[in-house]
């Protein structure tokens, strides 16, 4: 199939992230980027987090995400005490038959909403690890598949704040993207007050794609062409963050560790869904650009001298993208 044929399979299944964003776009003011990326991960069936101080609404736009399609939802709000059975269920004794019976939980859902996730312990957060991983669960000695789709969109509150628990690098790699939600500017501000300032702000949305559409977006994302030299390209970005002296970067001193394997899949499925959200059936060097930030950014793992001189993985990414050549 050649490039034409793509972009009209392309401009034809674009319809619905359309119509959307436009829905999306009735409750949020401004985060164009955020929501754009949501549906990014939402196609390249990736998990998302999102991380920022709480009131940036965070929660609002991935429960108007999960709306927004007819599937199902759940939202999880996760604390210290929170254990994992309350996330994947657990076996009930039945004494009239004597015998254990499998009571699922909310994991048995297709979009997730685990909202500040940092805030619960390392085993509640582990146990996300098998479901977002293999998108199966085991409970007791019984192994159940997940629904598809199914997503984890996860929130996170900055580290420095009060009660949080880092992830595990484990975990954080298994995220597909990492995004940063930012304040509103001044016009962005004054918007949310004219549209949020009362005692009961509209924040209907209207389910308006299912997963059929979904899944037939999905096939057409992996028809994207994208041509040898841009894949080169990623993988030139990610084996810089491993071995910056082969590129001639003098950010060694810098770098713990560089990106895993994952972030070369995702950024080359990233760029592909961020090319049909564009609604062109290939990919450019700027798609990937766009993405790179979003999928390095938790994968590289900064020393101490970096962080004694007030250097974070994002300068890492930066650096990269602007000393590899560009096909």
């Amino acid at each position: 199939m050649d490039v034409k044929q793509i972009g009209e399979k392309v401009e034809a299944a674009s319809d619905p992230f359309r119509r959307l964003t436009e829905q999306i776009g009735r409750v949020i003011v401004g985060q164009e980027d955020l929501i754009r990326k949501m549906l990014v991960g939402l196609l390249a069936n990736g998990h998302i987090l999102l991380e920022g101080v709480p009131g940036l609404a965070k929660t609002t736009a991935v429960s108007c995400l999960a709306r927004g399609i007819d599937t199902g939802f759940q939202r999880l709000q996760f604390t210290p005490d929170l254990l994992p059975a309350d996330l994947i269920g657990t076996l009930v004794y039945q004494p009239q038959s004597g015998e254990f019976t499998v009571k699922k939980g909310p994991i048995f859902s297709n979009i997730i909403l685990a909202d500040e996730i940092n805030r619960a312990p390392a085993k509640v957060q582990s146990a996300l690890l098998e479901a977002m991983q293999e998108r199966q669960v085991t409970i007791g000695d019984e192994t159940f598949k997940l629904d598809d789709p199914f997503l984890v969109l996860a929130t996170q509150n900055p580290i420095e704040q009060e009660g949080t628990y880092p992830l595990p690098e484990a975990q954080v790699d298994r995220f597909m993207l990492k995004l940063i939600v930012n304040y509103p500017n001044k016009a962005e501000e004054r918007q949310i007050l004219d549209r949020m300032a009362e005692t009961r702000p509209k924040t209907t949305i209207d389910p308006v794609m299912s997963p059929a559409e979904l899944t037939a977006a999905r096939q057409v994302v992996d028809e994207i062409y994208i041509d040898d030299r841009i894949k080169d390209y990623v993988v030139d970005l990610v084996l810089a963050t491993r071995d910056p002296s082969a590129y001639r970067l003098e950010i060694g001193d810098w770098i713990q560790y560089g990106a895993s394997p994952r972030a070369t899949i995702y950024l080359t499925l990233t760029a592909k869904a961020a090319a049909f959200l564009e609604g062109r059936g290939y990919v450019t060097p700027q798609d990937v650009k766009t993405m790179a930030t979003d999928v390095l950014r938790h994968r590289v793992i900064i020393t101490y001298e970096a962080e004694a001189e007030e250097k974070t993985s994002e300068d890492v990414v930066r650096t990269v993208l602007d000393n590899v050549p560009v096909p």
